[in-house]
């Protein structure tokens, strides 16, 4: 399957195929000096795989983990390209999960001003969600993605066989930006989600329907001057809670947590068996004014107050600006006591 993302001279392919990463070389131009992203966490035969293919592979695995998106490690992949006489020809390729792609993606984008860029997902979280639509960073000072570029890839690589050797928790947590992205914008595919849960059966069917809704939104609004911004539901106590809890809680748990505070009650209550059949949480240990404190530092914030999404109903969201007071209420639902 081949859904593409039209953004004129940046627009590029995401390619949703089993077996995938046995025939990058077929859909990637590889016949070049190719850094090779991955991390301590991916099958160490995956970046192999693709290493076979390259005329002039280098393999570099970071540690696991968002601690590896930071500048030291941003330098040292630079370095490595320059040490290895990589030029403008050359070429990135991430084969891994999210922090992968955002730390592969900005180095490409950074080396000579920008390279070529690759992104073979491996996670679901990834699959839905982090490799499609250009965003690249680091993190600098326990801020989240402070640091980064818009940065389209060349072409998005999606093998579903890479998600056989993913732990449950990583798969449910991956799947938390697909209800994200249902509960905006598709009530049909939340509908179903809610019917039919996730199964091996259908999670094809929901990863290629939640890629066709990012890319629409892409499209529509590369560098998130208005409806991207919508993406961010379920982000802003998200992150804060992230922010706080990244030893211990996945960016998807956290998603999913951050949604709960900005449905409608009715919404809340559907989502909530959702996210259970997903084994997501509902609350969190965190201190909420904890939350709260990172929550101030998001990228979203404008004169002091927040961009927020809250969803009215399966399908539909609203955007308002509001003063991060009156989150405090929601950081406390999910901080200290149920949902309802």
């Amino acid at each position: 399957m081949m859904i593409p993302v039209r953004l004129g001279a940046d627009s590029y392919e995401i390619l949703l195929q089993r077996g995938g990463l046995l025939r990058a070389g077929e859909s990637l131009n590889l016949n070049r000096r190719v850094l090779i992203v991955t991390d301590d966490g991916v099958p160490d035969s995956y970046a192999q795989t693709v290493a076979a293919q390259c005329k002039t592979p280098l393999i570099r695995a970071v540690p696991g983990g968002e601690g590896s998106k930071s500048m030291e490690t941003l330098t040292e992949l630079l370095s490595a390209m320059l040490r290895a006489g990589f030029t403008r020809g050359d070429c990135v390729v991430a084969v891994g999960g999210g922090v992968v792609g955002d730390l592969a993606g900005f180095a490409a984008a950074c080396y000579m001003r920008g390279v070529d860029f690759y992104n073979i997902p491996t996670t679901v979280l990834s699959q839905v969600d982090s490799s499609i639509g250009g965003k690249t960073a680091v993190n600098l000072d326990g801020i989240k993605n402070i640091v980064g570029a818009f940065y389209q890839p060349k072409a998005v690589l999606i093998d579903m066989d890479t998600l056989d050797t993913l732990p449950q928790r990583q798969i449910s947590a991956g799947l938390a930006e697909a209800v994200k992205m249902a509960l905006i914008f598709d009530a049909a595919l939340f509908a179903r989600m809610e019917t039919e849960g996730f199964t091996q059966e259908n999670a094809e069917a929901i990863i290629a329907r939640s890629l066709e809704l990012k890319a629409a939104v892409v499209e529509a609004d590369e560098k998130e001057q208005g409806l991207r911004k919508t993406l961010n539901f379920g982000h802003t106590i998200g992150h804060g809670i992230e922010s706080v809890s990244s030893a211990t809680l996945y960016h998807g748990e956290c998603v999913a947590l951050g949604m709960l505070p900005m449905c409608a009650p009715d919404v809340r209550a559907r989502l909530v068996p959702v996210l259970q059949k997903l084994s997501l949480p509902l609350r969190c240990a965190a201190d909420p004014e904890r939350v709260y404190a990172a929550m101030l530092h998001d990228k979203k914030s404008a004169e002091g107050r927040l961009s927020v999404i809250r969803c009215p109903r399966p399908g539909a969201y609203e955007m308002e600006c509001v003063e991060p007071a009156a989150l405090r209420d929601g950081i406390n639902m999910i901080c200290r006591g149920a949902t309802e």
